[in-house]
């Protein structure tokens, strides 16, 4: 009879890679292939970045949504559709090819608590111990809206839970070996639907409250924003990392899409430059020059790490990282 030993290997937390780094961390953020994609569409992209020795990868969930399909004989029909499947897949697949820690978005919307559950169980067999909670978006989201969990702290109470061994139906796991860590949002510009900077800050402060172990910003334009909001943690006694997140701009229609879709303000200084743009190429240029000198000022300011937003952008992001690591 042959004898295995079998080495379980634990991939560092992002909050490790955080606090052990010498310098400013570098991490980024992947979208799932469209549906019926090949996953080399992903592989090209961290092949791309990959030199600039990355930290973390995140990788976006996205829930099933309604839509309409015209008929052969011209009927329309509502059919659902969940366009870009597999983040918890692509995680793994992540680890294992490269060796990189894989941070899954995990989400309310369109997701039952017992999905979540059930994806939470799989990650853990898989090894996959770091999530970024969200409340995520709603665009049509196909399930019944009491179906799922309403904020990211509901979402993030039911992690707590399982981390101590807790499933929905009130039974005990026979263990959670490894605990997730989970990073959470903020928004240094406030989110749409807060009230005020005020609320959104308290909302801020209860998520580290209630244990996550980090924050990542939406994505913004004015580091001065973001300065302000990092101040206004501290004096709440938060001391958890708060990353920034940030996104160079590649297309000139997104002068007015990022303000309207993330409610980024474009500081007048960019939207100036951006103004005298004739093609898409001449503002992805304005775009790494002003992503070049918003990281660097980030850094000098000692931020813990830099967190991009690859979508359509990972050309830009490899020339700025080229630039600033």
């Amino acid at each position: 009879m042959h004898r295995f030993t079998i080495t379980l290997y634990i991939m560092k937390r992002v909050i490790e890679h955080i606090k052990d780094s010498t310098r400013t961390a570098f991490s980024f953020e992947i979208l799932p292939p469209l549906k019926g994609n090949n996953i080399k569409r992903i592989y090209d992209i961290i092949d791309k970045l990959v030199e600039f020795d990355p930290k973390y990868i995140n990788i976006t969930s996205h829930h099933s949504e309604w839509v309409d399909k015209v008929e052969a004989d011209g009927r329309i029909r509502r059919v659902n559709v969940r366009r870009r499947p597999g983040s918890v897949a692509i995680a793994s697949a992540i680890q294992s090819r490269y060796g990189i820690t894989a941070v899954p978005h995990i989400i309310c919307k369109g997701f039952t608590p017992e999905e979540t559950e059930y994806a939470l169980i799989d990650l853990n067999f898989l090894g996959i111990h770091d999530l970024l909670l969200l409340r995520g978006d709603d665009k049509n989201p196909s399930s019944d809206p009491s179906q799922y969990h309403s904020h990211a702290t509901d979402l993030q109470q039911q992690v707590n839970n399982f981390n101590r061994g807790l499933a929905l139906d009130g039974t005990v796991f026979e263990g959670i070996a490894t605990p997730f860590s989970y990073g959470m949002a903020c928004y240094p510009e406030k989110h749409e639907e807060a009230p005020n900077l005020e609320a959104d800050i308290r909302y801020a402060v209860e998520k580290v409250r209630q244990g996550a172990d980090y924050l990542v910003t939406q994505m913004f334009f004015d580091n001065a924003r973001y300065y302000a909001f990092v101040d206004r943690m501290r004096a709440e006694g938060v001391e958890a990392p708060i990353i920034p997140g940030v996104k160079p701009i590649v297309l000139l229609n997104q002068l007015t899409v990022l303000p309207k879709v993330f409610r980024s303000d474009i500081p007048e200084a960019l939207a100036s430059e951006l103004r005298r743009c004739k093609t898409d190429e001449d503002a992805k240029e304005v775009g790494i020059e002003w992503c070049v000198e918003q990281c660097r000022d980030l850094i000098a300011h000692g931020v813990p790490s830099l967190h991009f937003y690859t979508l359509m952008a990972s050309e830009s992001v490899k020339r700025i990282a080229k630039t600033i690591y």
